[in-house]
């Protein structure tokens, strides 16, 4: 595939990075648009989305560099390449970052919980849809060799993607970051769809878990599974196991409960009681 866009001089310019970003743009830009739907603050939601992401980033790479601090040290210049790095660890602790930091913000902020990630979970599908589409051009996350006569695999020819990486040169592979970005993507547009429709808050965001979840743990199937993690004897890999943990949630999110109405949930409380 294509992990350099193109070059600006000497200066690569990952796919990567440019298909990801704009992804992280359009899920901004749906997040305002979904917080009129659920009527919370649009700038609150803005800081919210800018805050999270900063951590997440901001981890992950404290990460790395606390884990090569050695050979940076004898290269500092080595650093910079650390941006190019991905790893099923990073993953998870850059996503509890950005989840903790989104958490402590809106309690702090008083945004309404259950409304907010209502807007953020279409924002979130289609913006990881645009990431599996970098992560695809790169050649990171990349899937199990395909059989043969396999019209649909991609084979990846540049050093570049196996040094940044680590995927095999010249192996038909199953393109999982497409089949993970389909998923994601019609995900995406079918909560778009189903939001302003929603009766109880938070079921957008439950329906976003569980169909995240079984997303997840399907593509993994097709993924490569060094660094994943592996348990019941290559049964199950780590991200599976958090699949499973998000279809749980959903499904707790989902339970029947009793709850106010849009329309009653932004009565005034005066008003409200005073129909008792």
């Amino acid at each position: 595939m294509h992990p350099v866009l193109f070059h600006i001089g000497r200066i690569l310019i990952p796919s990567y990075g440019v298909v990801t970003a704009a992804g992280v743009l359009l899920a901004l830009a749906v997040a305002q648009w979904n917080s009129h739907i659920v009527q919370v603050d649009p700038a609150k939601v803005w800081n919210l989305c800018i805050l999270s992401l900063c951590a997440a980033l901001a981890t992950t790479r404290l990460l790395l560099v606390a884990a090569n601090w050695s050979v940076i040290r004898q290269h500092p210049a080595w650093a910079q390449g650390l941006a190019m790095v991905h790893h099923p660890l990073l993953t998870g602790t850059g996503t509890l970052a950005g989840a903790g930091s989104a958490l402590w913000y809106a309690q702090r902020s008083r945004l309404p919980l259950a409304a907010t990630a209502d807007a953020l979970a279409p924002a979130l599908a289609l913006g990881l849809a645009f990431e599996q589409v970098g992560a695809l051009l790169e050649g990171s996350r990349f899937g199990v060799a395909a059989g043969p006569g396999a019209a649909w695999a991609v084979t990846y020819t540049n050093p570049l993607a196996t040094l940044w990486s680590g995927v095999p040169l010249g192996v038909p592979l199953h393109p999982v970051q497409i089949y993970a970005a389909m998923a994601f993507f019609a995900i995406g547009v079918l909560l778009m769809v189903w939001l302003p429709l929603e009766r109880r808050r938070g079921d957008v965001a439950g329906l976003w878990l569980m169909g995240f979840g079984v997303a997840i743990y399907l593509t993994e199937l097709w993924r490569d599974p060094e660094g994943r993690g592996s348990m019941l004897g290559g049964a199950i890999d780590g991200p599976q196991i958090a699949a499973v943990a998000m279809v749980l949630a959903g499904a707790f999110v989902l339970r029947e409960r009793e709850a106010p109405t849009r329309d009653e949930s932004n009565m005034p409380k005066t008003e409200m009681r005073g129909g008792a």
